[in-house]
């Protein structure tokens, strides 16, 4: 049996560009030493996963303000996600053209998540106002 997504999480592009992201972070943490495996890997990969998670169950939220509010905490866990690699740069386990190439990811992620919030808000209102 094949099952619609045409209305679930996985349409939306912010999940899916923070999809893109954990996957670049779970292949990105494989390269870092044992003794950080504990530490700084498993946090990144549970800031990585956090960022989806947000987004799919603001989704599954029916009221804006819940589904805005879970998309913050994804955003919170994408800034997260820029201090871990901002102490992986300075641990030199990534080069600095990893780091500038990641930094962009999480920024472009940082934008489709405030403008998914900003949509979100302007439907919030438009609802409100009928």
């Amino acid at each position: 049996m094949k099952y619609e997504t045409r209305s679930t999480f996985e349409t939306l592009e912010a999940w899916k560009m923070a999809r893109n992201l954990r996957k670049e972070i779970a292949g990105l943490v494989k390269t870092f030493p044992q003794e950080e495996k504990f530490r700084l890997t498993d946090q990144m990969i549970r800031a990585s996963r956090s960022i989806t998670a947000n987004i799919a169950e603001s989704h599954g939220r029916y009221h804006y303000q819940e589904n805005i509010q879970f998309c913050r905490q994804a955003r919170g866990s994408l800034y997260e996600m820029l201090d871990h690699i901002t102490v992986a740069l300075d641990e030199d386990y990534i080069e600095q053209k990893v780091y500038e190439n990641l930094r962009n990811m999480f920024f472009e992620n940082i934008k489709v998540i405030n403008g998914y919030i900003n949509y979100l808000k302007n439907q919030k209102e438009t609802t409100q106002l009928t």
